[in-house]
Parts: C-alpha cells; structure tokens; sequence
C-alpha cells in the first residue's frame, strides 16, 4: 500500500508543478505579448482629425546661419569631447594635431603630426563649412581617417565648437 501511495504523491508533486508552469506561461503571455510581424499598431490619431491645423513646420536654417548663432563659452564646453586628442595651444600635438588657428588653415600641413592622407582631397583648407561638414561625421567626410572620433551629430554643438577655435586663435 505504501508503494501506491508514495507513487500518488509522486504523480501529484509532477501534475501540480506542472500546472503551475502552464498558469506562469499563460499569464506572462498575457503580460508580455509581442505583436506578430506585419501585425503594426495603429498610429496615434489627434483628436479633431482633419479639422486640427498642423503646427508650422520650423524652417531650415541654413549653416552660415548656424555658424552665426555659435558660442564660445558653451563651444568650451562641447570641446570637452575633443581634448583627449587635441589641444588649441600652438605647436602641441596629441593623438591629433593641434587645433591652433584651424579655421581658415590650409588641411595637413601642422608640422609635426603624421597624417593618414584621407584628408588628401576633401578640402583645401578648414573653412567653418568645411570644419561643420567634417565634425557631423569625420569618417563620412574622410573615408579611412585615423580620428575615431564619431562626430558632433547636433548642429548647435558644431557650431559652437568652431566658434571657440576661433575663439582661441585671438
């Protein structure tokens, strides 16, 4: 007798362990569920439909006019990305060259740093434009550069950041 009583514990240790992972599952299904693919939601509608007026899209400005609203102080700031490579002050070298007067300077000729030639033909010298267009991206401006750097993707950082090289070129 206390075989068959022993296999009944047994069998309802297993059913009950068993249905408690079929309820577990079942509810953590409800919870987390995962639309099927090519199952979308539904985009928000605005209430008022038709009849609410799209707000004004902002215009583009245009890059000199980012370049014009650049500040100095909060380039200082922004720069704080860049001073493990280069400094601003002449003639010294890191990783990257020195940054020293850069706008309006002719590209790779610092003496002193070995460059890696993907600058060769991108520009022919470090206006703000070009400056703008090579901080958003340095590996998309110059395929195969050596700067690991990723890029400032915010316009207002790149342009405060060139506002304060030229800052400290004075």
């Amino acid at each position: 007798m206390s075989d068959t009583l022993a296999f009944t514990k047994v069998f309802a240790a297993l059913s009950g362990a068993l249905l408690i992972f079929v309820v577990v599952n079942m509810a953590a299904k409800g919870l987390y569920r995962m639309p099927a693919p090519g199952e979308g939601a539904q985009a928000y509608v605005a209430p008022g439909g038709e009849e609410a007026e799209a707000a004004p899209a902002e215009p583009e400005r245009t890059v000199e006019e980012i370049l014009a609203s650049g500040d100095a102080d909060a380039g200082a700031r922004v720069f704080k990305k860049c001073q493990a490579c280069h400094k601003v002050d002449p003639g010294v070298n890191l990783t990257g060259p020195t940054l020293y007067q850069v706008v309006g300077r002719a590209v790779g000729v610092v003496e002193g740093f070995g460059y890696s030639g993907a600058l060769d033909g991108t520009t022919e010298a470090w206006t703000p434009e070009a400056l703008f267009a090579y901080l958003e991206n340095p590996r998309g401006f110059a395929p195969g550069t050596t700067m690991t750097f990723a890029g400032l993707p915010k316009a207002q950082d790149r342009a405060d950041v060139i506002a304060y090289l030229r800052s400290q070129a004075q």
